[in-house]
């Protein structure tokens, strides 16, 4: 635009204002969500300082000093990170995965072309395992293998997110029969239609590091693998191994996909790349089936189908009112003459209000381990007054006895469990599914008639109800086929790091 001068003086003339906005988008569900999220967040800092506020230069002072580190390590900074990350870090591909706490994880450094079958077939070629998935039982067997530096050769890895997923699969190779060393690798499939920035086409994205050593994350303090500065190294091995296998393999590289830069994953490691993405291409590699190992019965992951967070804030929540219970039977015991003062009528009111009160808390949770959102957020509140009503006469004086402070801790944890983004999204689901099946009904203009539970611990499942019509029938059984794999396509994000 040159040569001519416009013949007016420019005025900005400022949009219309834009209603709506970020507000207008969220549910209000979602809004209390958040705000019981930060809630926990800020209760879990203020537990760690009442733990510390606790120690005395005693033995007992080494525990709760153990205890403030567990609570800010896996409680206060990741979730603070999660929150912090949420509002500077974008959500769209910059080439770096992100961690559970939200901060960015491995870089992307390898792409692939081939359908799973290949990718699988071709990995299992080259010498690679397929780790185990990061449960209760893989995690506890990780934890006792570091410590006897005993062989673990699937081993989990823990999750990191690309495209706001978990990663669908994961390979290894152990070095020399440590779980301490391990080359790993971790894929995602890209979401239909998407290409690479420059337009390139892909069908899966990974990101392949060297475990070196076990240490302390340099922003949470957890105990996690400390990978390898160099990941060009551990990237270009992994394609000379797949290459080495199998000929028909081909690899074309992207130079300077990414700039080459130095920084840090979300263990604080240091991270050293020339910023080239090769391309693998194993479509020539013939699908045959890969040996699957049979699945491994984890009680506290299979018990209804459910998240492991929400058995986890069920079996708190009973932990919790038993211990009450007892707590509160010998607190009665040891006060004979203030019974006798108060008299049997004051007890037993006194008695019948703590039974009330332990009777909802179970009712809620059991409705929360059925799927019921309601009763999560209702029980959200109550351990909210609870928690915040002990956590203040804590840090303003009062000094409670040793289980006074672990049932306090037991119902941080429950909250955690009940905030975390499986248990919100179990509920979620749960609702969506109750609101299809309520709409299916009355546009068939009937009822489903209940003629009996086959399915554990599924309300919903769809087993053992009669609808009118053949054609509803089989849009509730894909329903319920669609929804049983979305709930096992996730593991509960906010795991401790074994990776």
């Amino acid at each position: 635009m040159t040569g001519m001068r416009p013949p007016q003086r420019p005025v900005y003339d400022p949009p219309a204002k834009i209603h709506g906005g970020f507000l207008s988008q969220v549910r209000h569900v979602d809004l209390v969500e958040n705000l019981f999220f930060g809630v926990a967040m800020v209760f879990s800092f203020l537990f760690a300082v009442a733990l510390l506020f606790q120690a005395r230069l005693t033995f007992v002072s080494l525990l709760y000093l153990l205890g403030f580190w567990a609570v800010m390590s896996y409680l206060a900074l990741p979730r603070l990170h999660r929150v912090l990350s949420a509002l500077y870090l974008p959500d769209y591909f910059i080439g770096r995965t992100r961690a559970a706490d939200g901060m960015l994880g491995d870089p992307i450094n390898l792409a692939f072309n081939g359908d799973e079958q290949q990718i699988r077939r071709a990995m299992h070629n080259a010498g690679w395992v397929e780790a185990d998935p990061i449960d209760l039982t893989a995690s506890v067997r990780m934890v006792i293998a570091s410590l006897t530096k005993r062989s673990y050769t699937t081993a989990p890895v823990s999750p990191l997110f690309l495209f706001n997923r978990q990663q669908a699969f994961a390979f290894q190779q152990e070095v020399k029969g440590s779980p301490s060393q391990r080359h790993h690798v971790r894929f995602w499939p890209c979401p239909p239609g998407w290409k690479l920035p420059g337009g390139h086409e892909v069908g899966w994205l990974a990101a392949g590091t060297y475990d070196r050593s076990v240490g302390l994350s340099l922003f949470t303090f957890q105990f996690t693998h400390k990978i390898d500065r160099d990941i060009d190294i551990e990237r270009d091995y992994i394609i000379e191994t797949l290459r080495y296998a199998d000929q028909a393999i081909t690899v074309r590289v992207i130079k300077d996909f990414s700039t080459g830069y130095h920084g840090r994953n979300g263990g604080g490691d240091l991270i050293v790349t020339d910023g080239d993405l090769p391309i693998v291409d194993v479509r020539a590699v013939e699908p045959r089936p890969v040996p699957v190992r049979a699945p491994r019965m984890d009680l506290a992951h299979e018990v209804g189908r459910r998240p492991f967070s929400v058995v986890a804030a069920f079996a708190l929540t009973l932990i919790s009112t038993v211990g009450s219970l007892i707590a509160g039977g010998i607190e009665v015991a040891r006060s004979g003459s203030d019974i006798a003062e108060v008299g049997l009528s004051g007890v037993a009111s006194v008695v019948v209000a703590f039974g009330l009160v332990a009777f909802v808390m179970l009712f809620l949770a059991w409705r929360t381990y059925e799927g019921g959102e309601v009763a999560r957020l209702i029980m959200l509140v109550m351990l909210s007054l609870t928690l915040g009503q002990a956590l203040i006469a804590t840090l303003t004086g009062d000094h409670p006895a040793a289980w006074g402070l672990v049932n306090t801790g037991t119902d941080l944890l429950t909250i955690y469990a009940l905030t975390s983004r499986s248990a919100r999204g179990w509920t979620a689901t749960r609702r969506t599914a109750r609101r299809e099946k309520r709409l299916a009904c009355g546009l068939a203009g009937t009822a489903p008639v209940r003629a009996g539970r086959t399915d554990a611990g599924d309300d919903d499942a769809g087993h053992g109800e009669q609808l009118d019509g053949p054609q509803l029938l089989a849009q509730d059984e894909e329903r319920e086929e669609r929804r049983d794999g979305g709930l096992h396509a996730h593991e509960d994000p906010e795991q401790p790091r074994t990776d």
